[in-house]
């Protein structure tokens, strides 16, 4: 069972009688729902529904462990403060540094793994448990190679804060987003989104015969975009993509270019998506 340490990650306590109900109106996550040994991931958003900060959330004792990108960690801090008013919460900074990943892609294999367990890759079939601090040692581009695989994305690599909204990245079907919980920091944007099916950009596997290029180039048909590439891992990598686009080109033959590489892509088995093949079926 693969462990590995991801050092730039950084982790932010949340505790207090009023910690349950003080999260739950403000993030995307459904913190009610969320089970003992669970780890979902979450979103703060701009009241335009846009992700502000990403992270993942599990329970930890009395409170709650929220894991995030070592460069936003204290701006979330500073912007859950803003909200703390006079709510009995306490907020700070983890003593523990980095989060060690673990995985195994059999049940049997899986058994005796501590840490919370990561509903993103559970979707994909795939046990993977975070734990605060350093437990392992395996090399970091393992983990990176299993998300690429998975369709898992993260924010930098994979899309820009402020730029994305939740069903871009997935979040409707990984656990990340509620829409039942009630209001929440851009809450609305984001149902009505849902409820009008208007999601067309969405995260896709991306292969080729050969490496691919970097992260930041933009995939083509016909000259015209369809989307940006994020993670790479040789001739694998992630995107997202305008999936009526990728779609029509693909139902009219048209080859789909990263830079000038020839790509196929797939959307994740786990989110039953399917693109669609024309302008009507994609606003059906």
């Amino acid at each position: 069972m693969p462990a590995v340490f991801l050092k730039d990650r950084s982790l932010l306590f949340v505790s207090g009688a009023e910690a349950q109900s003080f999260l739950q109106n403000l993030i995307t996550t459904d913190i009610a729902a969320l089970g003992a040994d669970e780890a979902r991931p979450g979103a703060l958003l701009t009241p335009q529904g846009k992700i502000l900060c990403d992270f993942m959330i599990w329970r930890d004792g009395e409170g709650y462990m929220i894991e995030t990108d070592a460069g936003q960690r204290d701006w979330l801090l500073k912007r859950l403060t803003m909200y703390k008013l006079r709510a009995a919460v306490t907020l700070a900074p983890s003593t523990e540094e980095g989060v060690t990943v673990a995985w195994s892609e059999d049940a049997e294999g899986a058994r005796g793994s501590q840490g919370a367990r990561d509903s993103r890759f559970a979707k994909a079939g795939v046990t993977l448990t975070r734990r605060a601090g350093r437990h392992g040692d395996g090399a970091e581009a393992l983990y990176d190679a299993l998300r690429i695989r998975h369709g898992i994305v993260t924010s930098g690599s994979d899309f820009a804060l402020q730029d994305a909204f939740p069903h871009d990245v997935l979040m409707d079907f990984n656990g990340g987003l509620s829409f039942r919980k009630g209001c929440y920091v851009g809450q609305e944007v984001v149902s009505r989104m849902q409820h009008r099916g208007t999601a067309r950009r969405r995260v896709v596997t991306v292969s080729a015969a050969t490496d691919l290029p970097g992260t930041g180039t933009e995939i083509t048909a016909a000259g015209k975009p369809v989307g940006t590439l994020g993670s790479v891992d040789g001739g694998n990598g992630l995107a997202i993509v305008r999936i009526d686009r990728a779609g029509a080109a693909m139902a009219a033959g048209t080859p789909l270019l990263a830079g000038d590489t020839p790509v196929s892509l797939v959307l994740p088995a786990w989110s039953g998506l399917v693109f669609p093949a024309s302008a009507d079926e994609a606003s059906a």
